[in-house]
């Protein structure tokens, strides 16, 4: 596996977990608020020492922000030959997988005690681990969030058939429809759809 494919991987897993950081953030923001007059600030240092945990998911979720146009302007660049489908499946179920498997569970976790931290810190790395290993990060519940499509495709090019691959698209795709495909990894590309 090549080291851009990894890193590729690592990125849409951590975009993947966008919900999750964002539910961090709701559940541990510590911001206190006071309406009596003679309330005063409690300082820059209280205020950040409070807030680790949201400031850490907050840094993970502009992280993925990050990756996400990166991730956009990839498949903007697409300029392979396209290729005709000639099998569609929908793959969207999987978001829905992923969400209910991964991200609802964690947010259980007890964010406020150490040990729980550590140890949903430890099981994120681990479930990106397995994300990866499996190739199963193309199931990313942020972006079917933001309008992003699973399919499974058989297409047929000038260079051949190509069998049950992943297709990661905007578009809504069918049968017939000429597609410009840019790899992600053997089973996995992004698509874009010829009009």
């Amino acid at each position: 596996m090549k080291l851009s494919e990894v890193s590729d991987k690592l990125e849409l897993y951590i975009l993947s977990l966008w919900l999750l950081f964002f539910l961090i953030i709701l559940i541990t923001l510590d911001f206190p608020v006071c309406f009596d007059p003679a309330c005063s600030f409690i300082g820059w240092y209280e205020l950040l020492s409070t807030n680790i945990v949201p400031l850490t998911a907050f840094f993970m979720l502009l992280l993925g922000m990050f990756f996400f146009f990166r991730f956009d302007y990839k498949i903007s660049g697409s300029s392979k030959i396209p290729a005709k489908i000639i099998r569609i499946e929908d793959l969207n179920y999987e978001h829905l997988t992923f969400l209910t498997t991964y991200i609802i569970p964690l947010i259980c976790f007890n964010l406020t005690s150490t040990r729980y931290l550590l140890a949903l810190g430890l099981l994120l790395i681990i479930i990106g681990i397995i994300y990866v290993k499996t190739d199963k990060f193309y199931v990313n519940p942020t972006l079917a969030v933001l309008g992003f499509r699973l399919y499974k495709v058989s297409v047929l090019s000038r260079t051949g058939k190509k069998e049950n691959i992943v297709v990661i698209t905007k578009d809504h795709l069918g049968e017939h429809d000429q597609v410009r495909l840019l790899d992600l990894d053997d089973k996995v590309s992004f698509g874009r759809k010829v009009k």
